[in-house]
């Protein structure tokens, strides 16, 4: 089996490019064992996704791309029949004025885009987030219009703007299973401020450290597992808060995170999935 492997672009990786390189190095490593344990022959291959072109042909496309031309190419392969983790689709559904549409057009619980005079987050909506400037908390609406001002002077015009909502939060991580079976699929919940592990800071800065309000995790399990299956996105993270009432907000969707908490039992559930 021909499999190739289409590596991130750095910019889409603000302070994670190494764990995000691992997640991927990992999930191959096992991917082979697998099929040569099966008896089936692996021949895996590494391209960056600014130097994919469509001479690029294999059975299996581990991508974590996220460049218009390298997720093109990956849509046409699809069509070809050739399978891509992540579909082509799935990551375009990701980019955030999408997934903010399609998560309030089908109910998903999430913070309200009409954030009035008090505290708000405002996002860049054409793609995921790339620095810390991407994301901005707002204290109130006229700080808003003031990070407002500053996308367009950057030269964004698509961008999300949401309620902030004060409480936990939660950082999810999952590798769907085949349909019809979601109690197989792999998902795992982490609180940022127990180890300090995070991106941008933001958690600890506005949220503070997590008081581990009770809620349904079931619950939040569900809602995150139809979220990705509306998106077509089978290796996914994100963020969610949990206020004191125990409500949760998704407010982050990513495909493919770098699982840098629970790396090796990611990468088996992606193997198993292929």
């Amino acid at each position: 089996m021909k499999i190739i492997a289409v590596r991130r672009d750095d910019c889409f990786s603000p302070n994670s490019v190494e764990k995000d390189r691992l997640i991927l190095e990992v999930a191959c490593q096992k991917i082979c064992a697998q099929l040569e344990r099966e008896g089936f022959a692996c021949g895996l291959r590494w391209v960056d996704e600014a130097d994919l072109t469509k001479d690029d042909e294999a059975d299996l496309y581990l991508s974590m791309a996220r460049l218009p031309e390298a997720l093109q190419l990956l849509g046409e392969f699809e069509q070809q029949g050739r399978r891509v983790i992540n579909s082509a689709q799935g990551v375009m559904n990701c980019q955030r004025s999408k997934l903010n549409r399609l998560m309030r057009d089908n109910h998903i619980p999430m913070p309200s885009n009409e954030p009035g005079d008090g505290p708000s987050w405002l996002k860049r909506g054409d793609a995921a987030a790339q620095s810390k400037d991407d994301v901005v908390f707002c204290r109130d609406a006229e700080a808003l219009k003031a990070a407002i001002e500053q996308f367009r002077q950057r030269g964004i015009s698509e961008y999300v703007v949401s309620t902030h909502v004060e409480g936990d939060v939660v950082k999810f991580y999952g590798v769907l299973s085949p349909e019809g079976n979601d109690t197989e699929t792999f998902f795992r919940l982490y609180y940022p401020t127990d180890d300090g592990e995070t991106k941008f800071d933001d958690e600890a800065q506005h949220n503070g450290v997590a008081h581990h309000y009770d809620f349904d995790q079931k619950e939040l399990q569900q809602e995150v597992t139809r979220l990705a299956r509306l998106l077509q996105v089978d290796v996914y993270g994100g963020d969610a808060i949990v206020d004191k009432d125990g409500r949760f907000y998704i407010i982050d969707f990513n495909d493919w995170p770098s699982f840098s908490r629970c790396r090796e039992e990611a990468a088996e559930a992606v193997a198993s999935l292929c």
